[in-house]
């Protein structure tokens, strides 16, 4: 049976794709995450369809104006700031990393998907700088280089960047190697893809939008942090139809990507540093239940059943899940 989509579901997802910048950030960011999913599991676009909605949603990260984020964000209560900065500065760089770690896993891909890829690579760039005026403009960290801001907010990191960040330089370095090794292949696009875009960043997006829109400021960030998601929308789109495609092809990669999983599981599973996500309107178990839906709806766009081992420690970190 078809199931067409109803005429608010298909005219929300219009208005996602078709907006400008400032259209955009007056979207909320549900609408967006669920444009991520818009296609199921039935039809992941291809690359090529996926670049020409680059071409016409790119957008000018210069075109923001961050001045009344500046008063917002002296007006904000500290420890607001500080778990806000926490769980931002993880994407902060993230962007940064990914920027300059995409090169090796363009030379085993798909010809189509490598074109999409350069885009992609584009968009991190553009990224990195919406988070470097940020923190500049906004938050008020200095430096004469993008690095030198980028060492004024690892202060806020935590193992939830650092774990898997690490894993994924350990694996870039790997197809650096060997670039057309589809176990290492599979791992990155796991790594990154999956769990790195689909699910960490969608969270970040939001949490820190979700308390933005809440409390009516950063409007600038607002916007930027919204475009992104739907960037990151087409980077995820073309990353399961990766992972699918080549479990289509060898469905034996599957053990790749679960093994995979099992490592960055293990490390969510630990934390050194507690954030008091409460200060913008979270709590701990509804973080860990988010990163559990993440993470559910992308095995769903990838046609995937987890084993039962990897079942139990997706039901540990999210005991609302868990329950039913």
């Amino acid at each position: 049976m078809t199931v067409t989509p109803s005429r608010s579901t298909a005219s929300l997802d219009v208005e996602v794709d078709t907006t400008d910048l400032e259209g955009i950030g007056k979207i909320h960011i549900d609408q967006v995450i669920d444009y991520v999913h818009e296609t199921g599991a039935v039809e992941l676009p291809g690359y090529l369809h996926l670049y020409r909605k680059y071409l016409k949603q790119r957008w000018d990260v210069y075109d923001l104006d961050f001045t009344q984020d500046r008063r917002d964000w002296i007006e904000i209560d500290e420890q607001a700031k500080r778990s806000f900065l926490q769980i931002a500065s993880g994407f902060h760089h993230g962007e940064r990393q990914v920027e300059v770690e995409l090169a090796p896993f363009f030379f085993g891909i798909p010809e189509e998907y490598k074109v999409f890829l350069a885009s992609h690579l584009e968009d991190e760039a553009r990224h990195t700088i919406f988070f470097d005026r940020f923190y500049r403009e906004v938050v008020g960290l200095e430096g004469e280089s993008i690095l030198d801001v980028l060492d004024g907010s690892y202060q806020y990191i935590s193992e939830t960047f650092v774990g898997p960040f690490g894993l994924l330089s350990y694996l870039t370095d790997e197809l650096r190697r060997n670039p057309y090794d589809l176990h290492r292949s599979m791992q990155y696009a796991t790594a990154y893809m999956l769990w790195i875009e689909g699910v960490l960043a969608l969270a970040v997006m939001k949490i820190t939008l979700g308390y933005a829109r809440a409390a009516k400021v950063l409007p600038a960030y607002t916007t930027g942090f919204t475009a992104t998601c739907r960037d990151e929308a087409r980077h995820v789109q073309a990353g399961m139809r990766y992972i699918r495609e080549q479990l289509d092809r060898d469905p034996a990669l599957v053990e790749d990507l679960f093994e995979t999983l099992r490592t960055l599981l293990l490390m969510s599973s630990t934390s050194s540093a507690y954030v008091m996500y409460e200060a913008i309107g979270w709590t701990e178990e509804r973080v860990r239940s988010l990163l559990a839906q993440q993470l559910e709806r992308k095995l769903g766009l990838i046609g995937v059943t987890l084993p039962a081992d990897l079942r139990e420690m997706v039901d540990k970190m999210d005991p609302v899940l868990a329950g039913g």
